[in-house]
């Protein structure tokens, strides 16, 4: 029995053994078949990988250059002057009796401002009037005295001495007379003095004294200032550097003068708002500023409505000339390299990107006048650049078509809006079947 049982435990280690082994060989299988998948998905994915298709070609929006004629302009900073200023002052002493204006209106050449009081001065004027007419009472007797005694030495009846005492008594006379009309002369204008005019016609300010006011002549201070609005002068400032980069550019052929139109200005108001009236340049000053480098150029305006008044700032729109073939490039297709020159990249005839440097002037709206690096007929890359580097083929679009909408930027892609159309019915339905189980 004893034997039995030990065969018995020897028959079950063994199957017990080899069941261990089973399993074992089974794990193994397993894990060689999930390997092989594994390379086998692998192998499937590379071969798909390669298979794929070439990337697109990128689009960008091109606009092909043109010369065409530009009249060069640039805007200038400025004041307005006015075309006459007169400051009125007293020509005598005395006292201010009458003013005989108002206060900011509009005056005329030899109207009565002031009124000082002309009592001495008449007085004056009468007293030299009588001495004249008393040195001309005395003129006909020694006149005649002189004649007869021209006479009488003659004949060697008198000496020649009487004579020419009479003579010089003669020209005494003359001498005061002529004296005595100067002196009335003098009180005259002196009289007039009294009576302070306009000098100039214009807008005539405040009043800086009143009735009773001490009055001296030629003082220091204004009584009050007359103005001349129309018409009136624009003084604007210049650069010199950017005269002599103007010569450069009328010797090198690149901007020619424009004829009389070189002389129109066009006037800019503080606002912003242009004004209705060109003017005229007059004339350029001969000196430069020595602390601001700049220049002073004069330009006359007519000013009918005084719209224009004295110490406003305006800017002025001068004529610099014409260039008859040039080469403006949109701003949205120039950049920067990193040393901040500008570049541009255009599409040349094989459909590759070239990139160009430039040599920019100013810039004219919102496109710059480009001096080099572009010629007519270039297509010059204004939208797409980021997309693409020199060398790299591209397709070129018209402008219009590369401003459309992508379909992020109208709300999404069509699936979406078509699932959320789809979801939109479902709602209600939701929403109903409770009302229906109620009822």
């Amino acid at each position: 029995m004893l034997r039995k049982k030990r065969r018995t435990k020897k028959t079950w280690g063994k199957e017990g053994a080899s069941a261990g082994a089973i399993q074992i060989n089974d794990r193994v299988k397993r894990i060689v078949i999930l390997g092989v998948l594994v390379v086998t998905l692998i192998m499937s994915g590379c071969g798909s990988q390669q298979a794929a298709p070439p990337p697109a070609i990128p689009e960008v929006a091109i606009v092909t250059v043109n010369p065409e004629r530009v009249v060069l302009t640039t805007e200038l900073p400025g004041r307005v002057s006015a075309y006459f200023v007169a400051e009125i002052r007293p020509q005598v002493n005395g006292i201010v009796q009458e003013r005989l204006f108002n206060e900011g209106s509009d005056v005329n050449a030899g109207s009565v401002l002031y009124q000082i009081d002309p009592a001495p001065y008449q007085a004056a004027y009468r007293n030299a009037v009588a001495a004249l007419a008393r040195s001309e009472a005395n003129l006909p007797p020694i006149r005649l005295k002189a004649e007869r005694f021209r006479e009488l030495v003659g004949r060697k009846a008198i000496s020649q001495q009487d004579f020419d005492n009479a003579d010089a008594a003669l020209k005494q006379v003359e001498a005061d007379i002529e004296y005595s009309k100067a002196a009335v002369e003098s009180a005259r204008i002196n009289l007039g003095y009294s009576r302070i005019t306009a000098p100039i016609s214009g807008r005539i300010g405040k009043s800086n004294v009143t009735v009773g006011a001490l009055a001296t002549a030629y003082q220091g201070s204004a009584f009050a200032t007359i103005q001349q609005l129309d018409p009136i002068y624009v003084d604007v400032t210049q650069s010199s550097a950017n005269l002599l980069q103007l010569k450069r550019n009328m010797a090198a052929g690149r901007i020619k003068g424009n004829g009389p139109d070189q002389t129109r200005v066009k006037l800019l108001l503080e606002d912003g708002t242009p004004y209705p009236l060109e003017g005229t340049l007059k004339f350029s000053e001969v000196t430069v500023d020595p602390s601001t480098g700049s220049f002073i150029l004069r330009i006359v305006f007519q000013n009918p409505k005084h719209i224009l008044l004295p110490g406003m700032y305006v800017r002025a729109i001068v004529q610099e000339g014409k260039v008859e073939n040039a080469i403006l490039a949109p701003q949205q297709g120039v950049s920067r390299d990193p040393k901040g020159n500008p570049v541009a990249l255009i599409v040349d005839g094989s459909g590759k990107v070239q990139q160009r440097m430039l040599t920019l002037d100013r810039a004219i709206g919102d496109r710059w006048l480009v001096n080099e690096g572009l010629n007519p007929g270039d297509r010059l890359i204004v939208e797409g650049s980021q997309k693409v580097r020199p060398g790299a083929s591209v397709k070129v679009v018209p402008l219009d078509a590369g401003r459309k909408d992508t379909p992020a930027e109208r709300g999404g892609d069509s699936e979406t809006r078509a699932q959320d159309a789809k979801k939109l019915p479902l709602e209600p339905q939701k929403k109903a079947q409770p009302a229906a189980k109620a009822n």
